[in-house]
């Protein structure tokens, strides 16, 4: 376990976090896609009470709201999402669903806000996010690693690293395994 470092604020601490954390899942993440982390890692611990929510049902309420509140409920979707998928995977593990299924599903709410924003700066912002995501829940993983707590299983692995292309998972794999995994025939649609 790394020596703890502190550092004068909160951001500046999840700052060294989410760059550790990248540096030991080998993901290099642009100053927009690491600040985005932090800012959800601090508004995260303001407002723990995400575990009580059901993803595709929030999905559905915001693909029904008005404009304004449609970009704000599809961002907090991909953003619990992301939570769930990297930090929260055991969460996903008791409600007997994969972790893919809340990257697919967290990938498509930053999406649908990137393809509604009239370009510029957020429509960037949210489609880097959507692009990425993958890589991001790898540095959220990373960060649960690094402070000793359980990762995935050999089984969650593979399934992550076939079906999103996770390469921490592939790595996690292979060192629980022994084995070099081999990428299948895709059988999605």
């Amino acid at each position: 376990m790394p020596d703890l470092i502190m550092e004068p604020t909160p951001a500046a601490q999840w700052q060294r976090l989410v760059q550790e954390a990248a540096g030991h899942a080998h993901q290099e993440l642009d100053e927009t896609l690491e600040s985005y982390l932090v800012l959800l890692m601090i508004r995260f611990t303001e407002n723990p009470e995400t575990g009580h929510r059901i993803m595709a049902l929030d999905y559905l309420r915001g693909l029904r709201a008005a404009p304004r509140a449609q970009a704000v409920a599809m961002r907090d979707v991909g953003d619990h999402c992301l939570l769930f998928s990297g930090l929260f995977s055991q969460r996903a593990r008791r409600r007997r669903v994969s972790v893919g299924y809340f990257v697919d599903l967290g990938r498509s709410a930053y999406q649908q806000v990137a393809d509604r924003q009239a370009g510029g700066s957020l429509s960037d912002l949210f489609g880097a996010l959507a692009h990425g995501f993958i890589g991001l829940s790898d540095v959220l993983r990373a960060m649960r690693e690094l402070g000793g707590a359980p990762g995935l299983s050999a089984m969650e692995a593979l399934e992550l690293w076939q079906d999103q292309g996770s390469q921490q998972a592939r790595q996690v794999f292979e060192g629980l395994t022994d084995a070099t995994p081999q990428r299948g025939p895709d059988t999605r649609q």
